[in-house]
This record gives structure tokens, C-alpha cells and sequence, in this order.
């Protein structure tokens, strides 16, 4: 069917995004349980690494080999995606408003439409150029950032907020490149190992994990490990697989929507009419990107099926990307 890998990859960075609104919900309740920030991300990198690698092994354990000539590459991954990501956004929170710093991380579409358009020098499309901005415009309203007074804002918080901007496009450009030779679970479980090796050695190692804590806790830390990481951490990195990284970035954008959603579902928080009109711009951006979805032959599953189909074994790496 025409177009059907395209639409399971929005449906796949869809889902991711469902997931990382959910897990929300849950750092929250373990922020309240005394669980703090630095400890969470070392509980979450840590606990997906081993999870994952298990689930790995025992479904699919060829996806766990990678030629030694690619280690460079997965710790720049890990280092300056995965890493990079949850420690930028991090000190972001900690000095902005949630909101400033969401808008700040959703730079990355348009970081990303620059990298494709400038250096690959590769045409985006009117639609996905009017989806970008619709996506931007849609979140900055979604998340109230109106209110903010931007005068205000902590200068080292916008450079952090703007960092996670670069890793999260970083993430997405350069794993992109990965899944030229390697599946989407291979490249995230290698990012991920990286990734906590390092919170590790920057934390005490472990250290999250010898307090004692109620049994219902630690319930919470694994759905965040699963639901908050493992999960959509593959689908969009599955859907980056389909449809690239310029198109699943600007998708992502449903996340703070689906936040507030949940939110207001659960919490009983209530949206202003233009939060609800920023969220309306999201989602028409994405079904935008959804008419008529572009078969992209660029797309890694596309490069692996051609390179198997002429028999020469594992394309490069994707070169620089």
C-alpha cells in the first residue's frame, strides 16, 4: 500500500511523544516522593540500559553486534545525544519555567530544517517548511509561553534550554545516520549504555539506587525506565527509520499538547483559549505532514533494503551527518 510505511512512522513518533506526556505525569509523583532530578535521570538511563540490553538478548541478539570500527560513533551518540540531552534540559528546568524551557528543546525542528537545507543542501518542501512553523508557533502557545517575561529569564537557563535544542536535533540527525547500517533498537540500546555510563561517573555510581524507598517508587522508576525511555526513545527513533529526522522532529511537537491533555484529564488542570489554539496548530501541522505522506528513498529502512537487495552487505555509516 502507497504510503503505508510513511504513516506507521508518524505513527510511531505519535506514540512516542503519548509516551514521554505520560511519563511526565510519573516524574512528578517521584519528585514528590523525594526522588530528585539528577537521581531520576541516572535511575531512568540506568534501569533502560539493562532492560533493554536484556530484551535484546533474548528476542533479538544479533541486534546487539556492531563492527568496532562504529564505537567512535555511538559515544559521540551517547555523549552528545542521549547524555547530552537529559543533563541540558535538566539545568534548564532548574532555572526556567517549564514552559520556557519546553519551547526553548522544540528549536530543534527548526534546527534540523536548517542542517538538511543548509549543509546537505537537500530541499525540504513547502509543506513540511509551513509544518515547521505552524509546529513552533503551535508549541510556543501550547505551553503559555506568552506569559513568560522574557527579559527576566536566567542566562545560563537559556543557553542550557537552547543546548538541549542542539542535542535533541544532534539525537535525531546523527542517529539518523546510525540506522543507515544498524536497526533503530541497535543505535538507541548503544546511546543509551553510553548515556549511562556517563550519569555514572558524573554521579556517584549507583548511588540512586542504594536509598531506601517505598515499593511503589521503585514501580514508578521502572515505568519511567520502560514508558519513559526504552519505549518512545525507539518509537521515534523508528519513525526517524521512515520518514527522517526533519519530519519525525516537527511530529514530536504533540508532546507538551498531549502533556496539558493529560493533565487536564488527571490533574484538573485547566487551558486558556490560547493554549487550546496552540495545541489546534500542533496537530494541524502534523496532519499536514500527513496528506499525501512523501516517499523519502533517503530514509534509513530504505537504504538498508536497497543495499540487501544488491547484495553488498552494510551500506556506510551515513558518512558525516
Amino acid at each position: 500500500m502507497k504510503g503505508f510505511s510513511e504513516h506507521v512512522g508518524y505513527g510511531c513518533v505519535l506514540g512516542a511523544a503519548a509516551c514521554w506526556a505520560a511519563a511526565a505525569s510519573a516524574a512528578k509523583f517521584l519528585f514528590h516522593g523525594g526522588v530528585t532530578p539528577v537521581e531520576l535521570v541516572q535511575l531512568r538511563l540506568t534501569t533502560a540500559a539493562v532492560f533493554l540490553g536484556l530484551g535484546l538478548g533474548l528476542l533479538r541478539r544479533r541486534w546487539l553486534r556492531i563492527e568496532r570500527r562504529d564505537i567512535p560513533y555511538f559515544l559521540l551518540l551517547g555523549t552528545f545525544g542521549m547524555a547530552a540531552i537529559n543533563i541540558a534540559y535538566l539545568y534548564a528546568i532548574s532555572r526556567l519555567q517549564v514552559a520556557a524551557a519546553l519551547v526553548l528543546e522544540y528549536l530543534a525542528p527548526v534546527l534540523i530544517a536548517l542542517y538538511v537545507g543548509v549543509v546537505r543542501r537537500e530541499r525540504l518542501g513547502r509543506r513540511a517548511a509551513w509544518a515547521i512553523a505552524a509546529a513552533f508557533a503551535g508549541c510556543f502557545f501550547a505551553v503559555g509561553a506568552y506569559r513568560i517575561d522574557l527579559l527576566g529569564l536566567h542566562a545560563a537557563g537559556i543557553a542550557s534550554g537552547l543546548a538541549a535544542a542542539c542535542a535533541f536535533a544532534w539525537w535525531s540527525v546523527y542517529g539518523e545516520a546510525g540506522m543507515h547500517r544498524y536497526p533503530p533498537w541497535t543505535v538507541l540500546f548503544y546511546a543509551l549504555v553510553v548515556a549511562a555510563v556517563e550519569w555514572n561517573l558524573l554521579h556517584p555510581p549507583l548511588h540512586a539506587f542504594r536509598h531506601e524507598r517505598m515499593a511503589e517508587l521503585w514501580v514508578w522508576v521502572l515505568f519511567i525506565a520502560v514508558v519513559g525511555a526504552i519505549v518512545p526513545f525507539g518509537l521515534y527513533f523508528e519513525g526517524i527509520n521512515r520518514i527522517r529526522a526533519t519530519r519525525a522532529s516537527i511530529v514530536s511537537t504533540v508532546e507538551p499538547i498531549l502533556a496539558g491533555l493529560f493533565s487536564f484529564l488527571f490533574l484538573g488542570e485547566r487551558l486558556e483559549p490560547l493554549q487550546i489554539a496552540g495545541g489546534a496548530l500542533v496537530i494541524g501541522a502534523v496532519i499536514l505532514l500527513q496528506i499525501r505522506p512523501e516517499r523519502d528513498e533517503r530514509a534509513p529502512i530504505r537504504i538498508r533494503a536497497a543495499a540487501a537487495a544488491a547484495g553488498k552487505g552494510k551500506p556506510p555509516a551515513g558518512g558525516r551527518p
